[in-house]
């Protein structure tokens, strides 16, 4: 086998046969190598990283006996070696994220977003706040509550934009003083179920991907007015389905979205006023593909499909932006996958 050029931790749910935070390599050509547990953690279904690559941030999406799930930081080497474990702020936390020593949690059933900090050695704070979100969405039994799914620092800005399913909102907030302030509420279509977000390269744009309608809708980066709404999946299909992530390339010209269900990986040409021309759909070759990512190179596209225990690499053509399959794996319910950079 050709020398690895790329490590990919891999995130999973542990409720069948996994252990916890696995990892793999991929080569140059897009193939893969063997996968090692390297760490045993409950749930760790999202990674990042922290302190520019040093440490691992897993959340564990539990609902404990006080009602919180947790976040744990761990110090990379040939495993995971644990250095703490915090609360999330709520219950079943399925996101995190870390900028400049600052840790932000998304705590689904908790319905809020929780805010604690990480220092150089990789040690997390106690939880400093906690910003809970309110109100309802229009979908019986998706709706009914907050669902907070994401929060994201927007760049050049001192503003996070958390995601909110249940609420079907955008809360944009700042943070001073280790607290979330000035919360501004920005709502989504109805029915929407808006889930991830990715922000063009240029600033000026964001694309919301909406889990109940299998929408992406655009709105203006500086405003956060809505541009459009465009559909995720083919006219013709009539079946069901949800998405789930969302990633732009770093050149601002392709946005690539995943349909559960349709089992595809949505591929959009990106126009000059920050439009989106669908040009396919490559399906993933699984089912249920939750997470998916970028090499950071760009060359290649990982789809973790969560229901058949497979990652998937595909090839990517930068000039057109379509994928071609390259090769599968088996992985324990993979449902998240992080390249290491």
């Amino acid at each position: 086998m050709t020398k690895a050029v790329y490590s990919i931790y891999v995130g999973t749910y542990t409720d069948t046969d996994s252990k916890g935070i696995y990892k793999i390599t991929m080569n140059k050509s897009g193939k893969f190598g063997e996968l090692s547990l390297q760490a045993e953690t409950k749930n760790p279904s999202f990674l990042c990283f922290a302190n520019k690559g040093k440490n691992l941030l897993a959340i564990n999406e539990i609902n404990s006996l006080d009602g919180v799930g947790s976040v744990e930081s761990y110090k990379i080497g040939d495993q995971l070696e644990l250095i703490s474990r915090k609360s999330s702020g709520g219950a079943h936390p399925c996101f995190v994220t870390e900028k400049d020593g600052i840790v932000l949690t998304a705590n689904y059933t908790g319905g809020n977003t929780g805010l604690l900090r990480v220092d150089k050695k990789g040690n997390l704070s106690e939880l400093l706040d906690v910003n809970q979100h309110e109100g309802t969405g229009t979908v019986e039994g998706r709706q009914d509550a907050p669902h907070a799914h994401s929060i994201w620092f927007q760049s050049n800005k001192n503003r996070v934009i958390a995601v909110d399913l249940g609420t079907n909102e955008l809360w944009a907030s700042t943070i001073s003083d280790d607290k979330f302030n000035n919360a501004e509420r920005i709502a989504m279509p109805e029915g929407a179920g808006a889930r991830h977000l990715a922000f063009h390269p240029n600033g000026k744009f964001i694309y919301v991907i909406n889990e109940l309608s299998n929408t992406i809708t655009i709105l203006n980066g500086e405003s956060l007015q809505i541009i459009d709404n465009v559909n995720t999946l083919p006219k013709a299909f009539e079946g069901s389905s949800f998405t789930a992530d969302i990633h732009i390339s770093s050149n601002g010209k392709f946005l690539y979205g995943s349909n559960r269900g349709h089992n595809s990986i949505v591929i959009y040409a990106v126009l000059e006023d920050g439009g989106l021309e669908m040009i396919g759909h490559e399906p993933t070759r699984g089912d249920h593909p939750r997470n998916f990512s970028l090499s950071p190179d760009e060359k290649y596209l990982l789809v973790a499909n969560q229901k058949t225990n497979n990652l998937v690499s595909f090839k990517r053509n930068k000039k057109t932006g379509l994928l071609t399959f390259v090769d599968e794996v088996k992985a324990p319910k993979p449902v998240c996958v992080l390249f290491e950079q």
